[in-house]
């Protein structure tokens, strides 16, 4: 299977349809493509990195702007004595002068200005990403804890049921009423890990509220079902993928900004050329006559090896950053993949062994309770076995869609989660 392929499903399975998108702002339930809609549209990074392209495309627009000309004027032969008394013999000049940038220093500018727009535009696609990939683990964290405390709801029924016929066995002298501390101990146990799965619940709820733009919960519940799995692509497609992150690929765009910096510091010692033209009145003989100049710098002193030196070293330290950008992202990967692959062994496991046979085990033991073969702890254990099976599913259900959504936010093409709403 392709990784392509396999990413779809996977990001599929992610998506968790659980009906209809919302279309209202505050739906009492939330699915998953709602929420990223809404993560997208009320995001400030997101916000910030588009003020970011407008900043590039500002600086772009400055990096072509050409030299403003010169105009000067001047006098000369005035205000002295004797014959230069006033202005009688005064020469005034009016004159215009322009830089010439020569060697290419404008297109240096130019490309080192559009590198620069290119950086911002690419960095908005990555911070994009983020935002999805964060919504949709916030999502799964939500739906994983809801799915938690019904487990632990179903636990707590269990004990109930037995409760009637614990109260007859001890009215029959069957079993003593210490037995029904022990339920109502098991119990409240129970129930004190639910009021814990709560507390961690309106946490995760309150982090994708505040991802989707609400400084407070504003939906009742969230919609979508855990229960599906796929098998992943090999690691190695995983890696490959990377390198389309729009974070590595937002480095050959930096590189070619430096790369553009370097070059216009090796221009600049090299002169430009100053051109002027005026027009000069002789006052003492009414005449006037056009003056001409040209001036160019004369580069002995400084040779600009200082920045070109630091170009040097920030070209370098471009390529040094991409590789450890790019090692940051293949751990960041693997962790996730073996997130991934540890949790469907584990569901698979738990679902062909550990919870048919706790579910038979379950029901054999609380059947054989009432015909009195069997004692409350060890109905007790049969229950608690049950639950704690089937927690485990959940949170190595969970544990998979977050190891998901993880790598769809590292392999630059984020299938499913890029069909999102645009901004």
């Amino acid at each position: 299977m392709s990784f392509k392929c396999a990413t779809r499903f996977a990001c599929a399975i992610v998506l968790l349809v659980g009906g209809p998108l919302a279309s209202a702002a505050y739906s009492q339930t939330l699915t998953m493509g709602a929420a990223l809609q809404r993560a997208l549209a009320a995001s400030p990074r997101l916000t910030a990195a588009e003020r970011d392209i407008g900043i590039a495309r500002g600086q772009r627009v400055q990096s072509g702007a050409l030299l403003n000309p010169q105009i000067s004027y001047e006098q000369d032969n005035s205000f002295g004595s004797g014959a230069y008394r006033g202005t009688r013999s005064a020469e005034s000049t009016l004159q215009i002068s322009q830089m010439f940038e020569l060697w290419g220093k404008r297109d240096a500018r130019i490309a080192a200005g559009q590198a620069g727009l290119d950086a911002a535009t690419i960095e908005r696609r990555s911070v994009r990403l983020e935002v999805l990939s964060e919504t949709a683990i916030a999502f799964v964290n939500v739906l994983g804890l809801q799915r938690r405390i019904q487990i632990l709801d179903q636990q707590v029924d269990a004990i109930n049921k037995i409760t009637p016929l614990l109260q007859r066995r001890v009215e029959a002298g069957a079993s003593s009423v210490a037995e029904t501390g022990r339920a109502e101990a098991a119990s409240a146990l129970v129930k004190a890990d639910r009021e814990r799965v709560k507390s961690a619940l309106a946490s995760a709820r309150r982090e994708l509220a505040v991802l989707i733009g609400d400084p407070s919960p504003k939906f009742r519940a969230v919609a979508g079902s855990l229960e599906a799995v796929g098998k992943p692509p090999g690691f190695q497609s995983v890696v490959a993928a990377i390198d389309a992150n729009p974070q590595l690929v937002r480095w050959k765009a930096i590189y070619a900004q430096r790369h553009a910096e370097l070059l216009l510091a090796r221009l600049k010692p090299y002169p430009d050329v100053t051109a002027s033209v005026g027009w000069r009145r002789y006052n003492e003989t009414g005449d006037s006559a056009v003056r001409f100049s040209l001036s160019v710098p004369i580069p002995v002193f400084d040779q600009n090896q200082g920045n070109i030196l630091s170009a040097q070293e920030s070209l370098a330290k471009t390529q040094a950053q991409r590789k450890a950008n790019r090692n940051t992202l293949i751990v960041v990967a693997g962790r996730a993949y073996d997130s991934l692959q540890g949790s469907l062994r584990e569901l698979s496991i738990l679902r062909s062994i550990g919870i048919p046979k706790s579910s038979a085990a379950a029901a054999a033991i609380s059947e054989g309770y009432g015909q009195g073969r069997y004692s409350l702890l060890e109905v007790l254990n049969a229950q608690n076995s049950l639950a704690q099976a089937r927690l485990r599913e959940q949170e190595a259900q969970q544990n998979f869609h977050v190891a998901v959504a993880t790598i769809e936010g590292l392999v630059g093409n984020p299938f499913a989660l890029a069909r999102g709403r645009t901004r």
